[in-house]
């Protein structure tokens, strides 16, 4: 069960942030802020892409979307989506449970610079219904995040 990888990763590099599981599938952003009681940009999405043949995660604010002209820059070439197979073989983690936390091998994990704007952030803990709240420094430095800005500016207003 990935919730366990993650419980384990926790356990041994952040044993004071529990994870969060409920009752209800929290798989979708709109579905997580509501259930945790934040904002949809509060929440910190996990995209799992590919460059090539090179595997990475890009955990950014639930609100934005990755640029294009951006992440070919920053990223060395044009990202590609995983299919659901692919993510849950790259990160263990079903889609809608994808967490750079307690994955089967390490990955790069680049974290968009819109996770600032929030003192606490819910990403989600390998399953779709569980996540943690955590301040995104400490997220980026549990993982080796490295910041980036690779999403587009959110809409104004």
């Amino acid at each position: 069960m990935t919730v366990e990888a993650v419980r384990r990763f926790l356990a041994e590099k952040a044993p004071d942030i529990a994870v969060i599981e409920l009752e209800s599938v929290t798989a979708t952003v709109a579905q997580a802020a509501e259930a945790h009681g934040v904002a949809p940009a509060q929440i910190a999405k996990t995209l799992s892409l590919r460059v090539g043949d090179r595997p990475l995660l890009i955990v950014t604010s639930g609100t934005t979307r990755l640029d294009n002209r951006k992440a070919k820059a920053i990223l060395g070439g044009k990202p590609r989506m995983l299919n659901a197979e692919e993510v849950v073989e790259m990160t263990g983690h079903p889609i809608g449970g994808v967490c750079p936390f307690g994955l089967p091998h390490p990955l790069p994990v680049y974290c968009d610079l819109s996770l600032q704007a929030f003192a606490e952030v819910v990403p989600a803990a390998g399953s779709i219904n569980a996540a943690l709240r955590i301040s995104p420094q400490r997220l980026a430095e549990l993982v080796g995040g490295q910041w980036v800005d690779i999403c587009e500016a959110p809409p104004e207003g």
